[in-house]
């Protein structure tokens, strides 16, 4: 029986619960409830204007609604009487199809139909800059290697710990926290889950580290790459698959202690990996750290072609561990919905089609891959990208050819809005519509 959201109000002495989804741009939209309203929310959702949103709906269209998922209620640590709830979109008496959460949990439905279950953990990476967007907010943060240097990342001290004790007091099992490769970016890690739950976390983090940041005078960037000379912002993903507590990925036989089935499903992973771009890389700045030029610190962390490979970070797919894969093409404007229905949907495929993933390549891609002039590069650009998932028999069919039409032409408006006003090049400054739209994606 679902947790009745009323009397957890009265228990936790919340005032205010925000009704939240996240729509196909992975913008987070909520309302603000009071408690004495909840128990009419929890049974009936709460009302938006889906055309007001990134979701291909019109102004004729019903009122959409939210409803809450009581079992993803976070007590926001900082606002004790706040209650933060993810929620499934509604309209006309059924769910929104192509609604983030929603497509999410039709690719979790069809895995546990096989009795399995995805495990995800993610790393999220961002920037603390100024308030204006315009640089980094530490000044003497200046070394060309300063990944994990540790003066810097004490002078950011009372806030990070802020957001690390929120994320104890919420049970989430944060383990470590570091400054990263660039110049004012850092990384919060915290123990792997469920696909589902692994995704509301992603979107409530992202809000907890801007909302924090904010009371500290300072603004948290995930965006891609918000500085041309600096390593961009990525999104890792750790995956497991599991049956109840055994772990269907681990052989500890094989020499990079994988099964038989990890690599069908890491196989369907390189096998769409252009036209899962659109989703992992969703964004026109997004296209600036996939094979970008080398940054101050003399690497760029990201990938530029569809590989795999053991414990080797120059690859877009490394093994580091036994029973587990990381895959690094994700970046911080990835809808986290998106993100881990993306990884099933292909992973899937590549279960279903028993998909060779071929050989790792043992070497780095960096300095040696042109010596492979076979291997596929991924897209370069949101354009191509979207270009591949529009053809993609894989994903048309995972999600349906109605939802992913949807997606596409919403970002190739997207796309004719940047066009009308800037020219996309690599080689040229980031535009002032990239920092308009994405700082604070």
């Amino acid at each position: 029986m679902a947790k009745d959201l009323s009397k957890i109000a009265k228990q936790k002495k919340i005032k205010y619960f925000l009704i939240s989804f996240v729509d196909l741009f992975g913008v987070l939209r909520s309302k603000l409830v009071p408690s004495e309203a909840i128990k009419e929310m929890q049974k009936n959702g709460a009302g938006f204007a889906g055309f007001a949103t990134w979701l291909d709906m019109t102004p004729a269209d019903a009122d959409m609604f939210a409803i809450p998922d009581p079992e993803s209620l976070i007590q926001i640590p900082w606002n004790k009487e706040v209650g933060w709830l993810a929620s499934d979109l509604w309209m006309n008496g059924k769910p929104v199809e192509a609604s983030p959460r929603v497509m999410l949990k039709k690719q979790i439905h069809k895995l546990e139909g096989k009795n399995m279950t995805l495990k995800t953990g993610v790393e999220c990476e961002y920037f603390l800059i100024n308030p204006e967007g315009t640089s980094i907010a530490d000044k003497r943060d200046l070394q060309s290697k300063p990944c994990y240097d540790q003066s810097a990342l004490m002078r950011q001290y009372d806030l990070i710990k802020e957001i690390c004790d929120s994320m104890i007091k919420l049970g989430w099992g944060p383990y470590q926290n570091d400054h990263e490769d660039a110049n004012g970016q850092f990384e919060m890690n915290w123990n792997y889950t469920d696909s589902l739950n692994t995704a509301d976390r992603h979107v409530f983090f992202k809000f907890m580290v801007k909302t924090i940041a904010e009371k500290h005078g300072l603004r948290a960037t995930f965006m891609p790459k918000p500085f041309e000379n600096l390593t961009g912002n990525g999104c890792h993903a750790h995956i497991s698959l599991w049956n109840g507590n055994k772990n269907l990925f681990l052989d500890k036989g094989d020499k990079l202690g994988l099964t038989r089935l990890a690599y069908n499903f890491l196989g369907g992973i390189l096998n769409s990996a252009e036209a899962l771009s659109s989703f992992f890389n969703p964004s026109i700045n997004s296209y600036r750290r996939i094979d970008a030029p080398v940054t101050t610190s003399g690497a760029t962390w990201s990938p530029s072609k569809i590989s795999y490979t053991g414990n080797n970070r120059t690859h877009m797919i490394r093994i580091p561990d036994p029973g587990r894969f990381e895959l690094r093409l994700m970046d911080g404007s990835a809808n986290p919905y998106l993100l881990q229905a993306g990884i099933i949907a292909a992973g899937i495929d590549g279960m279903e089609k028993k998909r060779d993933p071929g050989q790792p390549l043992f070497i780095n891609m960096y300095t040696d891959g042109d010596n492979y002039p076979n291997i596929k590069k991924l897209p370069s650009n949101l354009e191509n990208a979207i270009e591949y998932l529009s053809s993609s028999e894989v994903l048309l069919s995972a999600f349906g050819e109605k939802n992913i039409t949807s997606y596409i032409k919403l970002k190739q408006q997207e796309l004719k809005d940047f066009n009308s006003k800037e020219t996309f090049s690599k080689k040229e400054p980031i535009t002032e519509w990239e920092k308009t739209n994405t700082l604070d994606c």
